[in-house]
């Protein structure tokens, strides 16, 4: 059976459970990271020396790093769903998954720190404001591709919606003025629409 260590309340564990759960797969997910510790431990050190969550362990193979983790359950279990099999439709669904981690990464995860992890009373509105501005240049540019796309690869769900799905939660659960994309807005609903989605993805988020 399927193995995957990492808290519910993770980012990255939620990319990896949310692919599980559109791809239908039995997995044991074990509680690790956070107040759950485990990944400072001997054996999962053994598994993954980075310490952090998610890993798996499929039937044996041991991956870590969650956009390689819905890459690979993609291509082994969802070839013509999650994983295209038009390359040109896959390499679409890959570049908005690398979007995610090396750009729009970048600038959310400080607007996550500010508005999640900080108590309301300690945010500096200037801050607020100026790291809602930029990610707002990134959502922008989402917005402009799916005004001619349901999906970010096409019309159907691939593991491209999945990292950068993850995060338009936590944009759209912000609390505090944001600009209006109708695509992006469309899209998310399109994400709110789908059971595994709202089941791995939409859930209160860590405070620390």
């Amino acid at each position: 059976m399927l193995k995957i260590w990492g808290r519910r309340d993770s980012f990255n564990l939620q990319k990896v459970m949310w692919c599980v759960a559109e791809l239908n797969l039995e997995c044991q997910r074990i509680d690790a990271g956070g107040v759950h510790g485990i990944t400072d431990s001997t054996e999962y050190l053994s598994m993954n020396p980075n310490g952090r969550v998610p890993t798996i362990d499929d039937d044996g193979f041991v991956l870590w790093e969650s956009n390689s983790i819905v890459r690979y359950l993609a291509a082994k279990y969802g070839v013509e769903t999650l994983c295209p099999s038009e390359i040109n439709q896959r390499a679409e669904a890959d570049r908005w998954m690398e979007w995610q981690s090396a750009t729009v990464g970048s600038v959310m995860r400080p607007l996550i720190i500010t508005m999640f992890r900080t108590k309301s009373k300690d945010r500096d509105p200037n801050v607020v404001n100026k790291q809602i501005a930029e990610v707002s240049l990134y959502w922008a540019m989402l917005d402009g591709h799916l005004a001619t796309n349901k999906f970010v690869a096409g019309n159907s769900l691939t593991m491209g919606d999945i990292p950068i799905g993850c995060y338009a939660w936590r944009w759209f659960s912000i609390n505090a003025k944001r600009p209006k994309f109708l695509y992006l807005s469309d899209w998310y609903q399109r994400l709110c629409d789908r059971p595994a989605y709202r089941e791995n993805v939409m859930i209160p988020m860590a405070s620390k």
